[in-house]
């Protein structure tokens, strides 16, 4: 059964597919609805967020969509950058400019715990939702480590590793992070969702 996957973002994408494997469904991306506009992420929480994204998309195509919204929140700044994480530096920052504003903040600052947090929607064109969540605790550094991966990776420390996120490989980071966490209870739970799916008529292919 068709699934959008509400990101033009083709890396994205394709950790999605990699992610959930063998499964039922067959993901497509927002190129195949170029109709449909940037949508404006100004929810309070995580996962008002990703609601938001998945209802829409799946309101203006008929079809059941998934999102994602996800970002580091950092316990001695109150869980900044929490859902400002693509724009902690403003508008438009990129991932350095992002980190740069962070190791600033964290500058004498001892505590610093912190943690990745994924949360994924699924919903149908009538508005019914089913919501995923992964967590994954790390710690922040004092320097960027490693040129791997993206956003504040350089800087999330993984202790059971001894590394941070941008210092793994793909595959390792696909087995802690918050992601793989979040789509690994969607994975479990199916049978169910797509069960779900079917009673409330939107199984065709």
């Amino acid at each position: 059964m068709k699934i959008v996957l509400a990101t033009r973002n083709k890396g994205k994408i394709r950790e999605f597919k990699k992610l959930l494997g063998e499964s039922p469904f067959e993901i497509i991306g927002l190129d195949s609805f170029p109709e449909i506009g940037k949508i404006k992420e100004d929810g309070k929480t995580f996962q008002e967020n990703a609601i938001k994204k998945a209802c829409y998309v799946a309101k203006n195509t008929g079809i059941p969509s998934i999102s994602d919204d996800s970002g580091l929140v950092v316990y001695a700044l109150g869980g900044l950058p929490g859902i400002y994480s693509a724009r902690f530096a403003g508008e438009g920052a990129t991932d350095l400019e992002n980190n740069l504003k962070l190791l600033k903040e964290m500058e004498n600052v001892k505590d610093r715990r912190a943690e990745f947090v994924c949360v994924i929607a699924i919903c149908l064109p009538n508005g019914k939702s089913r919501i995923y969540e992964g967590r994954c605790k790390g710690i922040i550094t004092e320097r960027l480590m490693g040129d791997k991966g993206f956003g504040y990776d350089p800087l999330f420390y993984y202790p059971p590793f001894k590394k941070t996120f941008a210092q793994m490989e793909p595959d390792e980071k696909n087995r802690i992070s918050h992601r793989a966490e979040a789509i690994r209870k969607l994975k479990s739970d199916l049978p169910s969702l797509v069960e779900w799916i079917r009673k409330e008529g939107y199984a065709k292919g």
